[in-house]
């Protein structure tokens, strides 16, 4: 499972809904308002000036990002000035794995502990003034079988025997002690490894043992650290012909939610020792064929309906810790993508964020697919071991700018917009600002909030109040 794939990184270390009624307009008036999200940070994008926003320490830390094999504290030395910058202008929270993705293992011996390049992600975190994030994945090798002081990185994803989950929550515990500032933990990722081929589903007993462990360190060391699972994989299914054939939890427009990804939630949230919030990823498009129903603006929705459901079934904060629109390429060349240009991609992921946060999401991680060349579609930067690298690219302006706009506890609230006939946009406002975005490729007339405008294809537009 998982849409990243594990690699040796930077410094060694490795890599990877439903609200129509709020959201969109199809040349109709559209009344916007929502429940609140965001966080307290962003560039300065669009010419806003600044806001007074509201930083909020808890379980509700906002928009931020997830380093993966490549980031900023590596490259040149004008580029990772100018990376750094972009971070520091207004912080956002930022996500990095304890082994892999950027990170070495933490402990290749019994005891024996390497920490240097998880030092140097946490070091560039607090540099930047971020609200650090650490997911506890994955596993050093001798917790899963293999050799004592060795790195297989091809076993990444391998889950630690349930005779070291032990071990591994005191793996963690000793994390927990080395970064005392950090606060927030996610226990795993994806449930890599826990998949029970034989039973055809997850092993949701042998992941609530780990979690529960991990909770129980974790607390130990500062009643105040802050923990999450599961980390399940929110995949589903187009809808079905007949719905009696199938009967989820959760359907809409977008399709049905895998039910196997439910039993992983009623699971953990009947048997969890504790949490400070519930922590899914999951992507627009369908676990197989890579569908986006009934369009890729349209299939957004999932986000919203999602949100809600794991609201009401955990009555905990939700955490996305991933979330993907841009379905893979069909013969996954690097970059994986389809060949959106960076309009229409940044204008997707735009609804998407609209969806997360209408629907009361209180955090969302975006996965930052950082490279080393000069190809990397959505990265948050252009990358740092180019010379002239460092320099913010639009997912990293749409991102700080939401974060900034839209920050926890937002109000939103209605405004009227209508567009041309046969054409649809997404709006989202609150008292301060409005978010516009163009849904077609060719320009839009449009009417918002008492303006005039007129919207070039894929356009992400901001209006102040």
């Amino acid at each position: 499972m998982g849409r990243h794939v594990a690699a040796r990184s930077a410094a060694s270390g490795t890599g990877r809904w439903r609200s129509t009624s709020l959201l969109g307009v199809c040349g109709a008036v559209a009344l916007v308002a929502a429940l609140p999200l965001a966080m307290a940070s962003g560039s300065p994008g669009g010419g806003a000036p600044p806001k007074n926003t509201r930083r909020q320490a808890g379980a509700r830390p906002g928009w931020g990002f997830t380093h993966t094999q490549y980031s900023a504290e590596h490259g040149t030395p004008e580029a990772t000035r100018k990376a750094g910058a972009l971070l520091s202008a207004r912080p956002l929270p930022q996500n990095q794995h304890i082994m892999g993705w950027g990170a070495e293992n933490p402990e290749p011996s019994p005891g024996r502990y390497d920490f240097q390049a998880l030092d140097e992600r946490v070091a560039l975190m607090r540099a930047t003034g971020a609200t650090p994030v650490l997911t506890l994945c994955g596993a050093p090798d001798w917790m899963k079988g293999g050799r004592r002081g060795r790195t297989d990185w091809s076993r990444l994803e391998a889950a630690p025997d349930r005779r070291h989950y032990k071990d591994f929550a005191r793996l963690a515990g000793a994390i927990a002690r080395r970064y005392p500032d950090i606060r927030h933990f996610l226990v795993w990722n994806e449930l890599k490894g826990f998949y029970d081929e034989g039973k055809r589903r997850w092993n949701y007993e042998g992941y609530t043992q780990l979690y529960n462990l991990v909770y129980a360190e974790l607390k130990k060391q500062n009643p105040h650290n802050l923990v999450g699972g599961p980390y399940v994989v929110a995949d589903h299914d187009p809808p079905a012909d007949d719905p009696e054939d199938r009967s989820p939890g959760l359907r809409g427009s977008w399709g049905e939610l895998d039910q196997r990804s439910a039993d992983v939630i009623h699971y953990w949230n009947e048997h969890k020792a504790g949490a400070d919030f519930v922590v899914a990823d999951g992507s627009s498009y369908t676990r197989e064929g890579h569908e986006t129903i009934p369009d890729e603006f349209a299939a957004t929705e999932k986000f919203a309906d999602v949100t809600r459901w794991l609201s009401n079934v955990t009555g905990l904060p939700v955490w996305w810790a991933e979330w993907y629109v841009e379905p893979p390429a069909e013969d996954d060349r690097p970059g994986g993508r389809d060949g959106w240009n960076e309009q229409h991609r940044t204008a997707v992921h735009a609804t998407a964020m609209m969806q997360l946060a209408a629907s009361g999401a209180s955090a969302a991680f975006y996965w930052n697919p950082q490279q080393t060349g000069d190809d990397c579609p959505g990265c948050l930067w252009r990358s740092t071991h180019l010379p002239d690298g460092g320099q913010g690219l639009p997912m990293a302006r749409l991102l700080n700018r939401f974060a900034h706009e839209f920050p926890p506890g937002s109000a939103f609230r209605p405004v009227d917009a209508t567009a041309e006939p046969g054409a649809r946009i997404q709006v989202l406002a609150d008292d301060a600002a409005v978010l516009v975005v163009n849904t077609e490729h060719r320009s839009v007339a449009a009417r918002v909030d008492g303006q005039t405008l007129t919207l070039g294809p894929y356009e992400v537009r901001w209006l102040a109040r």
